[in-house]
């Protein structure tokens, strides 16, 4: 599992591999999702600070952990299916601006 960090402060973290969370995190579709979701108003990242995805440490493997038991996720959700899970409140509807491509999603 990896987590990105934004300037040294880690904003989320994925279910995969690290070649699939890295082609996640370093897309350009990411990215800009980045730029346009919110956290207490404030864009997650305004393309300045560096972004690092490294190894998810114990706590953050735990979110994830816990995301990947949630009782609403049906039948799709399994070992196929990338999850992002952010480790600060989102307060932009980020379902409409999903980076994950439908071929990753399962």
């Amino acid at each position: 599992m990896l987590t990105i960090e934004v300037g040294g402060i880690p904003i989320a973290v994925t279910n995969v591999d690290e070649a699939q969370g890295r082609e996640v995190f370093e897309s350009a579709e990411f990215k800009r999702d980045l730029m346009i979701m919110n956290s207490d108003g404030t864009p997650l990242w305004d393309a300045k600070p560096p972004l690092t995805v490294r190894s998810a440490f114990r706590h953050e493997v735990a979110l994830i952990e816990t995301a990947d038991e949630e009782p609403d996720m049906g039948d799709e959700a399994g070992a196929d299916f990338v999850f992002v899970t952010f480790l600060m409140p989102i307060d932009h509807d980020h379902e409409e601006v999903s980076a994950i491509q439908p071929q990753l999603q399962g």
